[in-house]
């Protein structure tokens, strides 16, 4: 019973990480950013570790998710992305700041 709900729980974490990753590509997320590795923007990894500590992260992460900003990882802007729902910027910054 016990290895059954581990297996059933891996399996859902293992596809939520696919559904978020899925969404990142979705969404044009992953046109700037890696999980692992800095291209035009940080990695997920380091922004999930400059914001581990910030209680307000997520709703922070959210907001520029969807109105941009500039000035936190350098000149290059990030730019707003008003297609993105308040759900799905949420969903995407949760996962973001799970990266380890």
């Amino acid at each position: 019973m016990k290895i059954a709900l581990l297996l059933a729980s891996t399996l859902l974490m293992s596809a939520s990480a696919f559904a978020n990753t899925e969404l990142a590509e979705k969404k044009a997320c992953l046109a700037c950013h890696a999980v692992d590795s800095k291209r035009i923007g940080p990695s997920f990894k380091e922004v999930a570790s400059k914001y581990a500590d910030d209680k307000k992260a997520v709703a922070t992460l959210s907001a520029k998710v969807k109105k941009g900003g500039v000035g936190v990882w350098g000149a290059i802007p990030m730019p707003a992305n008003p297609q993105v729902s308040d759900a799905e910027a949420k969903t995407l910054v949760q996962w973001i700041l799970a990266q380890k």
